[in-house]
């Protein structure tokens, strides 16, 4: 999923603060999972009260459901910017405690959803839109193997490194206590992102990574917007 275009330019390194405090009467959550250190986000439009809640955790919907109650919103779309493996989504818990709540995510993944989106696609919610910036395919390549190297390297360069430099980048996850970074920073310091593609491409296939702890329930559920089938 892409960075949210506001009315204005998007908020840059010297308007950010704790927590992703309000821009342009935009309410702005940043929120963590310290299991699969998950960051989930809620984005809302004060006039319209209209919401959008990216990477929900299927242990802390609860809490976001809360919040958005405490905030006044109105959460229109539960979105999964892919199938995860690391986590089981809130998507699915989501639509049950705030009826109107549709799941969202990406066509190519497979995955069931109330909405399916992909490149170029938008995500509208009050005055705001976000717009979504995809490789051609699904997965979550900086933590498994098996998925596409050279796509993601491409994906990376040609759709986020094209963004001005001051433009904000809110990571997914985060095992060092970053909570923010921007397009400028990724491209010119990322150890990873500063590689040629073949370098790239070598290095990924021989991280040798163990799988994810959570993936042989997490991925079935997530194939069914975390909706866990009924044990007999």
């Amino acid at each position: 999923l892409g960075p949210t275009s506001f009315p204005s330019p998007p908020p840059t390194l010297d308007q950010r603060g704790p927590g992703l405090r309000s821009h342009l009467g935009l309410p702005r959550c940043q929120m963590f999972e310290p299991v699969s250190c998950t960051y989930t986000y809620l984005l809302g439009d004060r006039e319209s009260r209209e919401a959008v809640l990216i990477d929900p955790v299927l242990e802390t919907a609860p809490r976001d459901a809360q919040l958005v109650k405490e905030l006044g919103l109105r959460l229109l779309y539960a979105v999964n910017t892919h199938c995860h493996a690391d986590h089981v989504t809130g998507s699915g818990l989501l639509r049950s405690l705030l009826p109107g709540c549709q799941s969202v995510i990406s066509r190519l993944s497979g995955a069931q959803a109330d909405l399916h989106i992909e490149d170029g696609d938008s995500i509208r919610f009050g005055r705001f839109v976000s717009w979504v910036l995809g490789p051609q395919e699904e997965g979550d390549c900086t933590k498994q193997q098996g998925c596409c190297a050279k796509t993601l390297y491409h994906s990376v360069h040609e759709k986020i490194f094209t963004l001005p430099g001051d433009c904000l980048v809110y990571p997914a996850h985060d095992y060092r206590g970053f909570t923010v970074s921007t397009v400028e920073e990724e491209r010119t310091l990322n150890p990873r992102l500063t590689l040629s593609c073949e370098e790239f491409v070598k290095l990924m296939d021989n991280l040798n990574l163990p799988k994810p702890q959570q993936i042989d329930f997490a991925v079935p559920a997530n194939m069914r917007c975390g909706v866990q089938t009924p044990t007999s």
